[in-house]
């Protein structure tokens, strides 16, 4: 793309020595991405970063912005308009190119390509390591100079499909103790990543190899060990594990366990944006890796010897915020993922009380709103990671309830808002009720009656909140 932003860093800074490095090389070594076609690049600069962002700025005028990242290293961003682009520009290290390739964390990052085209400098060996499929650390070092750096070695390697070599993974899990002091938002930002990643099982467990589970994300270590009943066929963790697999093979192919017919409308409520640089599918998986992270809290052996889990759905929804707020997420973030742990349970409930009138899926649409379609998800994916006893009995009862509950779940997420039948102070009015509370109940209870199909006018709805009211307890 001729108009991208490495031609635009090409003109801006012909005749300066500059280097492209990090992820844009990479993924042209790769065979992913190749540089031109990139739209976030890391450049070093011989000379003033300032001075050189501004002439990038002014080469992608009028709308580009550049702003200093960080006192301390000399950084600069110019960002595209609408953020359709980034570059970050750095200064040359003190000691030289090679120097400052060696001070990098993994050798596939520490390659650099003149600006101008030319062979790449590449100090460390990583293009021999990417040929090999091999993630390797530049020194052990790198890790102290940056804690983040571990949880980093777990996401290249899911997100590249690479291998850490055994040197670099020791290295990380004796550094992983130093994840304790980084800010919760960059540890975030790279777990986000892992989770949002194909092969985010894999990812997790790397993290788990390396030591850092236990420092970002205890309560999915205390998940271990934790025995469930005979209906399932894993630990807590295991099956935590399992549920985030089925969750990504329905974003992967959502016809293929729920029908064709339902494939289109499931992407689309997937990939809206929600919150974070996150889609509902994936606050889905976040939804999925902490829905049961309650349960050694609420693990009780009753009298006559059975295991449960009383209130893990409650207690999961408060521990869900008390995570992602230690993460620096969005207050959307958190309040969406709680509400999943909050109601993961509410559609199996319904199981027992088949067939369903259409009141009764009312009032499950609203208790789980606004997330009634992906905690409906969420309960599909749960029920296909329990494989326990009587597994197959149980599948088939809930997915005859969960695909008709899903569809209008999609439906009712998807509706534009409707006008309710009659305003709350014309019920007030034709019923001489005042404001409050009851008047509130009344006007929910027109409503499922209007779902239900028994309210289709105004009268219909003064006549069930009559009906509403004569059946109110003295």
């Amino acid at each position: 793309m001729s108009s991208g932003p490495l031609e635009l860093v090409r003109r801006a800074l012909a005749g300066e020595p500059a280097w492209l490095v990090g992820g844009a090389v990479r993924d042209r070594l790769l065979g992913r991405v190749a540089p031109d076609e990139a739209l976030d690049l890391d450049v070093i600069v011989a000379g003033e970063p300032g001075a050189a962002a501004q002439r990038v700025r002014r080469a992608a005028a009028p709308r580009a912005a550049a702003f200093a990242l960080s006192d301390e290293f000399g950084a600069w961003r110019i960002v595209g308009e609408a953020g359709a682009w980034q570059v970050d520009l750095t200064p040359l290290h003190a000691g030289g190119l090679e120097a400052d390739l060696r001070a990098r964390d993994l050798t596939l990052n520490a390659i650099a390509e003149p600006l101008e085209g030319g062979e790449p400098v590449d100090p460390t060996g990583g293009i021999a390591d990417l040929r090999a499929g091999r993630l390797r650390m530049v020194a052990p070092e790198a890790f102290d100079a940056d804690a983040v750096r571990v949880l980093r070695l777990a996401r290249l390697a899911v997100e590249l499909d690479l291998e850490p070599d055994v040197q670099t993974r020791r290295a990380a899990r004796e550094r992983a103790p130093g994840l304790a002091a980084v800010p919760g938002e960059r540890v975030f930002a790279e777990l986000r990543r892992i989770v949002g990643a194909p092969r985010a099982v894999d990812g997790l467990e790397l993290l788990d190899a390396l030591g850092a589970t236990a420092v970002v994300l205890p309560e999915l270590v205390a998940l271990r060990g934790i025995e469930q009943t005979v209906y399932h066929h894993r630990d807590v963790h295991g099956h935590t594990l399992e549920v985030l697999e089925q969750v990504i093979a329905l974003e992967r192919d959502p016809g293929a366990v729920l029908g064709a017919g339902r494939a289109q409308a499931v992407r689309t409520l997937l990939d809206t944006p929600l919150a974070d640089g996150l889609t509902r599918g994936g606050a889905l998986r976040w939804g999925a890796l902490l829905h049961d992270i309650a349960k050694p809290r609420t693990r009780t052996t009753f009298a006559d010897g059975r295991v449960g889990f009383p209130g893990h759905d409650r207690e999961g929804a408060a521990m869900s915020r008390e995570i992602l707020a230690r993460l620096r997420t969005s207050e959307r973030l958190r309040a969406h993922v709680a509400a999943l742990a909050q109601h993961h349970l509410r559609l199996g409930f319904l199981v027992h009380q088949q067939p369903l009138s259409r009141r009764d899926v009312y009032r499950y649409l609203v208790a789980c709103d606004p997330v009634a379609a992906d905690v409906t998800l969420l309960g599909i994916a749960d029920r296909l990671a329990t494989r326990g006893r009587k597994a197959d009995e149980a599948i088939a009862r809930h997915m005859e309830l969960a695909l008709p509950m899903l569809d209008a779940a999609l439906e009712h997420w998807a509706a534009p808002p409707t006008p309710p039948l009659i305003r709350g102070d014309e019920l007030a009015r034709a019923l001489d009720l005042k404001p409050g509370p009851q008047l509130g109940e009344l006007l929910a209870g027109i409503e499922e009656a209007r779902y239900a199909g028994e309210a289709t006018t105004l009268e219909d709805a003064i006549a069930e909140a009559r009906r509403l009211l004569a059946t109110e307890p003295a």
